[in-house]
């Protein structure tokens, strides 16, 4: 049910660090061809910073850890979008699937991976209780011994809630070289993180300390190096787009994002790429890290 590449398994065996990449972002969360390109960066850095790519989705009946180029190839607007829910119902049904942060993390915990990168981590939906939207990515991060690298949480959503909600569930919330919780496409302004890190040595070691004493996930957030402070007025009108359209449920990210990237004139397209590759760089350096330490 589950194919390792084989470099992944010789990296586990040689303790190499290891991280996690998803497949949602590849097949909803950039212009048709664009996705590709963009997972293809990611793993170049996270090879950049010392560690080995594990790229993370459904094809042919199999959850395949470590997609080749033309399997990746193959992710597209037409694949399912996967949370933990939804991993069984692919494989069985031989559907082509990519996989969200908790997806991944699901992946990750049954296959000891302990580091991943994204873009932004689901949560709370602005307006809870209506709709009563929470992301399946929080279950999943206080459930899997996994640090995830990220630039907070997606900025559509209700961030102060859903920073509330991580305290609840235990999960530490990091912020690399800063004391707040970076928005996504902004550096600042978000609400306070647990602890502050400052190299990934000490990310690494937060992380290892966090599985000794309690387990489940860890969440780093980094702030972009270019920070769109004027973004909140369009997620606000993209949202109640959406809502007039009845987009609802795992349609209201794809739809927000491309809205945000049309109506930027591509501002917060190339802030998203950007982003993403340069998370997947950190937590290849933390993942590096943590192997060097053990």
């Amino acid at each position: 049910m589950i194919r390792v590449s084989e470099e992944i398994l010789e990296g586990q065996r040689a303790g190499a660090g290891v991280v996690a990449l998803e497949t949602t972002l590849i097949a909803h969360g950039f212009p048709p061809g664009e996705g590709v390109e963009v997972g293809l960066g990611s793993e170049r850095a996270v090879r950049a910073g010392g560690a080995v790519p594990a790229t993370i989705g459904v094809l042919d009946g199999e959850i395949v850890v470590g997609l080749t180029p033309s399997e990746l190839e193959r992710f597209d607007a037409a694949s399912r979008k996967l949370g933990p829910r939804d991993l069984a119902a692919a494989v069985v049904q031989r559907a082509p699937g990519a996989t969200t942060v908790g997806g991944t993390l699901s992946v990750c915990n049954a296959c000891g991976i302990q580091f991943m990168a994204t873009g932004g981590l689901g949560g709370v939906h602005r307006g809870w209780p209506s709709p009563p939207d929470v992301s399946a990515d929080l279950q999943a991060l206080a459930h899997t011994r996994a640090l995830v690298v990220s630039s907070g949480i997606k900025s559509l959503l209700d961030v102060p809630a859903t920073s509330e909600l991580l305290e609840t569930l235990g999960v530490p919330v990091l912020g690399w070289r800063t004391d707040t919780l970076p928005l996504f496409y902004a550096a600042s302004g978000g609400p306070g993180v647990s602890a502050r890190v400052e190299t990934a040595a000490e990310a690494a070691a937060v992380a290892a300390a966090h599985w000794r004493i309690l387990g489940g996930g860890l969440l780093l957030g980094r702030p972009p190096t270019e920070s769109l402070d004027d973004v909140e007025p369009l997620i606000e009108r993209a949202l109640a787009d959406a809502a007039a359209q009845d987009v609802h449920g795992q349609g209201v990210t794809p739809f927000v994002l491309s809205y945000l990237h049309r109506e930027s004139d591509g501002k917060t397209l190339r802030a998203n790429r950007e982003l993403i590759v340069d998370n997947a760089r950190l937590a290849g350096e933390i993942a590096a890290a943590a192997s060097s330490s053990a």
